[in-house]
């Protein structure tokens, strides 16, 4: 099968197979092509010929996975794009300027072929890919994405630093995951350390966290240790349970597999053969920092996340995060990623919220809307 790129204003016609490569002893047109950081504007469209590909898929089914219920993931990609597209059958028909258009392509031919290997795809998923798609420029994109496989799930790197992130987290054993709530910092380092647990690379899961209350005074809670520190970690229960089955969770819980336990009942202990993640990290003091990333041992992996911007500290008194990341820059095994506004994955509302903060905070030069300083 072929798809026809037909160009509307006098350009040349181009003929390619259902990868994007042209047919032997035709130029390849589309190996010229640059994408773009940003979608096009309006302006930069109007001004380019515009386009029509012709994209044909073989199976059915899977064309109504791809196209998703009521054709959003279709309708989310050309509004992405600033193109056009429709569906006839297994054929879906794209129009408008030439990269976006070229873009589409190869993002819907890499959702095809993920569905193919039995993925599922959301909205979030073909989002992640026109965002790898424009940074990369290139039509080898499921290199480009990085991915987390647990027996329940695949998890898919959706911004290109979630790609980064992940292959951190493959390349060193000690990471720091900075950044606002919704970039995936901690869910993708939970989903990590479930994947080395069922791989049999470590033995044991520890999840922690600072009992410091975002400025509410939550007062005595009932109940048993496990009980009173449920409320402060539950994030960390939301993402085990949505990577591992919920009865080996419940399992691994109560034999001590996956141990879930406050920062301060770190001290004094050695994690060795573990995968170690302290959440929330932006609200640890110094001393609690330097002590806790003395605790890790032999084979073990420690990842460490927060948020500047979300400091719920005592005024004055300084977060061991920013300065853990200052003294360990250029260390050998330890590598920091820093997310940003635009890596924000939970929908475009909580992108935007992010964005006017920091240009609030930008603009005062001192950071008054951050608390503990």
């Amino acid at each position: 099968m072929y798809a026809a790129s037909v160009a509307t204003q006098g350009t040349t016609v181009q003929r390619t197979d259902a990868m994007g490569r042209a047919p032997q002893g035709e130029p390849d047109l589309t190996a010229q092509r640059g994408h773009t950081a940003t979608p096009p504007t309006k302006g930069a469209l109007a001004a380019q010929p515009k386009h029509r590909l012709v994209v044909p898929l073989e199976d059915n089914r899977h064309v109504a996975s791809l196209l998703g219920e009521f054709d959003a993931n279709l309708a989310l990609i050309e509004s992405r794009l600033g193109i056009d597209a429709h569906a006839n059958g297994n054929v879906i028909t794209l129009s408008g300027a030439r990269s976006p258009c070229e873009t589409a392509r190869t993002v819907l031919l890499t959702l095809y072929d993920r569905i193919a290997k039995g993925e599922q795809i959301a909205t979030g998923d073909v989002d992640g890919l026109i965002r790898h798609v424009m940074s990369a420029g290139d039509t080898s994109q499921q290199d480009g994405m990085a991915q987390v496989r647990t027996r329940r799930r695949i998890v898919t790197a959706r911004t290109p630093t979630q790609s980064t992130y992940i292959r951190a987290l493959d390349k060193t054993d000690l990471v720091f995951g900075i950044g606002p709530a919704g970039t995936g910092k901690t869910y993708l380092a939970v989903a990590y350390g479930a994947a080395c647990l069922e791989r049999g690379l470590v033995e044991r899961i520890i999840l922690s966290r600072p009992a410091v209350e975002a400025g509410e005074r939550l007062g005595f809670l009932p109940g048993d240790m496990r009980e009173k520190v449920d409320p402060y970690l539950r994030p960390l229960y939301d993402a085990l349970y949505d990577v591992l089955p919920p009865e080996k969770v419940e399992k691994d819980l109560e034999t001590g597999v996956i141990e879930i336990a406050p920062l301060a009942f770190m001290r004094g202990r050695t994690l060795a053969h573990s995968f170690v993640i302290l959440d929330e990290a932006q609200n640890t003091t110094s001393m609690q920092m330097k002590m806790f990333l003395t605790r890790l041992g032999e084979g073990s992996k420690m990842v460490i996340t927060g948020d500047p911007s979300q400091i719920d500290l005592p005024a004055g008194q300084a977060s061991g995060l920013e300065e853990a990341v200052r003294l360990l820059d250029g260390v050998k095994g330890i590598q920091a990623v820093r997310f940003l506004a635009a890596d924000v994955v939970r929908r475009d509302l909580v992108a935007r919220i992010v964005e006017a903060y920091d240009r609030a905070e930008g603009r005062a030069g001192s950071r008054p809307l951050r608390q503990g300083k």
